[in-house]
């Protein structure tokens, strides 16, 4: 059975571990891991628990397993929300994602988003027919999203609510 729940102090050692693995984190950026101490990793989830429900992030098991995360980011200004999912390869292509993402979704909508997105890396090809199956639709980059000086490197897919 898979459990989805906000993410506590208790589950610190889960994150940290699963933001270590290259394998997790490989198209974000961190092909190696991404090192993180355990008080940066407190500081990190005060600033969590600081900005609820504007944000949140959840902890994902399956039968009492640590699989993975998944998060939401309001921004209040264009009421959309930068969504985000990770799972260990263990965990992967069994539907932890789809349930994972749907419930963080649900509550970025719920705490006032009206369109959720997320920015794969285009040769993530598995997180991008994720995002298809549950709706999202490739289009081009917000203008407040885009930086002057450089190009993005991933794409932009976007679900409204409703």
């Amino acid at each position: 059975m898979t459990v989805i729940k906000e993410t506590t102090i208790e589950d610190l050692d889960n994150v940290q571990k699963l933001w270590a693995d290259g394998d997790v984190m490989r198209f974000v950026g961190f092909p190696d891991g991404l090192q993180r101490t355990s008080e940066e990793m407190k500081g990190w989830f005060q600033w969590i628990e600081s900005n609820r429900p504007a944000l949140n992030h959840y902890s994902i098991f399956e039968d009492g397993k640590y699989c993975g995360e998944s998060f939401y980011n309001i921004d209040a200004e264009h009421r959309s929300a930068a969504l985000d999912i990770k799972l260990f390869g263990f965990a992967r292509g069994r539907g932890i994602a789809a349930a994972g993402l749907s419930h963080a979704i649900q509550e970025a909508f719920r705490n006032g988003a009206e369109v959720v997105w997320v920015d794969p890396n285009p040769q993530n090809l598995k997180a991008i027919a994720l995002y298809r199956r549950l709706g999202f639709q490739q289009k081009a980059f917000p203008e407040h999203l885009l930086s002057e000086d450089e190009e993005p490197i991933s794409i932009y897919m976007e679900l409204r609510k409703g």
